[in-house]
């Protein structure tokens, strides 16, 4: 199109088309009122769930060492633990500390007993450090 042959009719259709699609872009999304599930909803959901695997794993200590320190392992060497004997063990989920509790023989195994839940709003707070 010639820009000499451009009549101003042609500009207010031009400048028309323009505002509406202009608003047809900014109109506010209507949504639903949701309502609260029912209890029985949520007890089926939940049930949805019970038999995902996670990996549950319990922290006796950590260390940190150098390279050359791991080098230098050999079978019988001793690596020292942060943190003191009968302090409690970290009781992880998925990496995500949920528990502490104290190490325990059970017949020729080991196991830890929960000697604390740590709350949502305590796993909330550690995640921030």
């Amino acid at each position: 199109m010639n820009n000499s042959n451009t009549t101003d009719e042609d500009m207010n259709m031009v400048d028309n088309e323009s505002n509406e699609s202009n608003e047809s872009e900014t109109k506010e999304a209507e949504f639903e009122t949701l309502s609260p599930l029912a209890t029985s909803n949520q007890k089926q959901d939940i049930n949805l769930i019970f038999d995902i695997p996670v990996n549950m794993s319990v922290e006796l200590g950590r260390a940190k060492i150098t390279i050359k320190e791991l080098l230098k392992l050999t079978q019988g060497s001793i690596i020292g633990l942060e943190g003191l004997a009968g302090e409690p063990l970290d009781i992880l989920i998925n990496g995500y500390l949920i528990a502490q509790g104290e190490l325990v023989v059970v017949g020729d195994n080991y196991g830890v007993r929960i000697t604390d839940i740590i709350t949502p709003s305590e796993r909330v707070r550690r995640l921030s450090r």
